[in-house]
């Protein structure tokens, strides 16, 4: 099984970016942390990271036929983002969203996910233990 995780805009700024929100660990730790319980679990990760909502489009696109599940924190896109929903959809492949932070807790516009609209599961408020969990559910629902 192939997984692509797709981080996107200020996720490359975590342990810089609000740490009472976002903890003090690092992308890089994210990362490590996800390569290693993908090792464990017998599947391959790809992770990638974007601050631009095309780019995080096009990574989308790019997993047809390469990928067989996405986990994706869109960051603030999330909220905003038509054009992402519509390439989850037209790609068709698993889906699971996490965000670090329970977004259901934060501001009134963060309670609202187009990304949701699609996937198969929403992960909120775990940390970087949500990234893990993801993987779990895809490895146990779609391999």
């Amino acid at each position: 099984m192939k997984i692509l995780v797709i981080n996107g805009a200020n996720l490359n700024m975590l342990g810089v970016r609000e740490p009472e929100i976002y903890g003090s660990k690092t992308l890089s730790d994210l990362e490590k942390d996800i390569q290693d319980k993908s090792k464990e679990l017998g599947v391959s990760v790809t992770c990638v990271q974007s601050n631009f909502e095309g780019e995080i489009v096009e990574y989308i696109q790019k997993a047809l036929g390469k990928y067989d599940g996405i986990i994706i924190n869109a960051g603030g896109y999330t909220h905003t983002s038509v054009v992402i929903l519509d390439a989850l959809k037209a790609v068709g492949l698993p889906c699971v969203e996490v965000h670090l932070s329970n977004i259901f807790e934060r501001e009134e516009f963060r309670k609202h996910s187009y990304i949701s609209l699609y996937a198969n599961k929403t992960i909120c408020g775990k940390g970087f233990l949500g990234y893990l969990e993801a993987l779990q559910f895809l490895k146990d629902n779609f391999s």
